[in-house]
C-alpha cells in the first residue's frame, strides 16, 4: 500500500471530525468516548475514559467497553493497510480472547503494536489471491502504565475478486 494512502488515513482518523463520524458508524463507540490518539505505521493508540455511561455495577469499565477499544486499536491499523486497496480487501473479525489483570477505574489506553504483521498480511492476501489469517494482541494500561487487560483479536484479510 502507497505512503499516500496510509497518510491519508491516518490523517482522517486523527481529525478533530472523526468522532461526528463515529457517532455515524459506530454510534456505540462515540457515546462511550473512545479517541484514536496515535495511528502510524507500527501501531495504534485507542483511549477510552471511565465515566457513568461506561461502567458497570461493580465501578469499574464495563468489559464491553474495553473490548470495543481493543478492538478499534487493532482494526484501525488493519483499515489503515486496506484502506482504498486495489483490489479491495475485506476484513473480518474470526475470534477473540480477553484476559482482565486489574480494575479499569480511569482512563485506559489500548495499544496494537502489529502493524508489520496486518502490512505482511495484506500484501500476501492481495498477491496470492488468498484469504490470510492474523492474530494482532492489544494491551490496555492505566494512566500509571500498569496492564489491565490483554486481548487477542483473529482478522480474517482476504482481497475481493474483480
Amino acid at each position: 500500500m502507497s505512503n499516500a494512502k496510509k497518510e491519508e488515513y491516518r490523517k482522517l482518523v486523527l481529525s478533530p471530525f472523526f468522532k461526528a463520524g463515529l457517532l455515524k458508524v459506530l454510534p456505540m463507540a462515540g457515546i462511550a468516548g473512545l479517541k484514536i490518539t496515535e495511528l502510524d505505521e507500527q501501531q495504534c493508540k485507542v483511549t477510552v475514559p471511565y465515566k457513568y455511561i461506561n461502567k458497570n455495577p461493580f465501578n469499574t469499565t464495563y468489559w464491553a467497553v474495553l473490548g470495543m477499544a481493543a478492538e478499534m486499536a487493532s482494526g484501525a491499523l488493519v483499515q489503515m493497510y486496506t484502506h482504498k486497496c486495489q483490489p479491495s480487501v475485506s476484513m473480518f473479525v474470526t475470534g477473540c480472547d480477553a484476559k482482565f489483570i486489574k480494575r479499569a477505574t480511569g482512563l485506559t489506553t489500548f495499544v496494537c503494536n502489529d502493524g508489520k504483521i496486518v502490512a505482511d498480511a495484506v500484501e500476501k492476501a492481495i498477491s496470492t489471491k488468498e484469504g490470510q489469517k492474523i492474530v494482532n494482541n492489544v494491551k490496555g494500561y492505566d494512566k500509571n502504565g500498569e496492564l489491565l487487560a490483554d486481548f487477542n483479536f483473529e482478522w480474517s484479510i482476504k482481497a475481493r475478486s474483480k
